[in-house]
């Protein structure tokens, strides 16, 4: 359940959208919210609590008010107003409106009635439940075309998912819109920095010293965990101490590059909300001197991204999403630009789906491995849940000692330093 802001009646809520688009059918309602009166409900045969009851009342909201939703219970006012909203988004289970006449066209076509409805949900609901609305408005009423004008933009919650909307209609953008995506891109990329930057670099930072290790360090970069193990031989029983013959210290991974990491994206439709992240995180990861970053995208076509970096906006302009997929193609020129194999990290975020060579996409990792890169394979980089995926494929590179998996953004930052140390990656469990 959502709670529903600076509402006087009960703090109880109404259930979240993910909730209600299962009840309420897949009939979406014509006409603004404001138009739409909730239709008489059924009297509940047996049930004796009071209409006005809260739970009664969110059910009733769940349930969208068909003829047999049961709960007696009548909305007035903001209530009224609130499943209006979601009425003209999700519809009623039946597909009849009020006099038996049939519900179709959603929000209807005209701009003015869109936007009144975007601001409406923002009036009833918080900023999380908003995005999940305008994700399912996009989705099932087909209101892309919309997103083209900025009075749009302008009304929206931004999120990631509506900065992969923006980035798929990126080539029919009329110029008097581009601006409007631009800011509404950069806003969502600021917060993601902000969120991500200060732990990311921190955790690498910390990665960097501990794989660069020096066996005459000065006091203060002394590893002395593994300068105890080192000395264990020479413990002197009767002083009841270790004698360390033999020091081991941490290198100073600020002096020069000791790692290159080549990010290599997918840029099919389905890999949007990765995109997104995935260049917030090589634009983070370049402001690191230590780290040499490449971030290359691709689908049948490779493009090199590496000198947008400083602007993950611009980076995010350089996409396409669409299109086929050609992993192999993509692997052979990561490959030809990796220099030092051994302290390369190789990073592959696609969902697998080869439209390419699959058993030359197959050595091409092998060879890579066997060269000296750690080569980490991502599903997904995004926090929505498990991916679609070709299974076949991710069997065959784990198989190789490349386990393919899905990565939230939070997690990437230890996945990073696990790569960069050559240690056993932080595998999520299974969902």
């Amino acid at each position: 359940m959502t709670t529903e802001p600076n509402d006087p009646t009960t703090a109880a809520a109404p259930a979240s959208p993910a909730t209600i688009t299962t009840a309420a059918g897949a009939t979406p309602a014509e006409g603004h919210p404001a138009d739409a009166s909730p239709a008489p409900a059924s009297p509940a045969p047996t049930s004796p609590t009071s209409p006005t009851d809260g739970r009664l009342r969110r059910w009733r909201l769940v349930l969208g008010g068909e003829a047999a939703e049961g709960t007696g219970c009548v909305l007035n006012g903001r209530d009224a107003a609130m499943d209006g909203a979601l009425t003209a988004l999700y519809g009623r289970g039946d597909g009849k409106g009020q006099a038996g006449k049939e519900r179709s066209a959603g929000l209807g076509a005209s701009a003015p009635s869109v936007a009144r409805w975007l601001g409406d949900i923002r009036t009833y609901f918080p900023s999380s439940v908003v995005q999940v609305m305008q994700r399912d408005a996009i989705d099932r009423l087909g209101l892309s075309t919309l997103l083209l004008e900025p009075e749009m933009l302008e009304a929206v919650e931004a999120d990631v998912h509506l900065v992969g909307t923006l980035l798929s209609l990126n080539k029919a953008m009329p110029e008097t819109t581009k601006e409007t995506a631009r800011a509404v891109v950069r806003k969502v990329v600021e917060d993601l920095e902000k969120r991500l930057a200060t732990r990311t670099r921190a955790t690498l930072t910390g990665a960097l010293d501990r794989s660069a290790r020096i066996n005459r360090p000065r006091h203060h970069d002394i590893d002395w965990n593994r300068t105890i193990s080192a000395n264990l031989k020479h413990y002197l029983p009767e002083y009841r101490t270790i004698v360390p013959e033999r020091l081991v210290g941490y290198g100073r991974a600020s002096r020069s590059v000791k790692k290159e990491v080549v990010l290599c994206i997918d840029q099919s439709g389905s890999m949007a909300a990765s995109v997104v992240y995935a260049s917030v995180f090589g634009a983070v990861l370049a402001s690191m001197r230590s780290i040499d970053t490449r971030l290359v995208v691709f689908d049948t076509a490779v493009v090199d991204l590496t000198d947008q970096l400083d602007d993950p906006v611009d980076v995010l302009f350089g996409t396409q999403l669409g299109g086929g997929t050609d992993i192999n193609r993509a692997l052979a020129y990561c490959q030809s630009q990796i220099t030092r194999p051994a302290e390369t990290v190789m990073v592959l975020i696609s969902d697998l789906y080869e439209g390419g060579i699959r058993h030359e996409m197959l050595k091409r990792v092998a060879a890579m491995k066997a060269s000296g890169v750690q080569f980490v394979t991502l599903l997904a980089l995004s926090d929505e849940g498990a991916p679609a995926y070709d299974r076949e494929h991710a069997a065959a590179l784990a198989a190789l000692g490349a386990p393919a998996f899905a990565c939230t953004p939070d997690l990437f930052p230890e996945v990073m330093a696990a790569a960069i140390e050559k240690r056993p990656l932080p595998i999520p469990d299974p969902v």
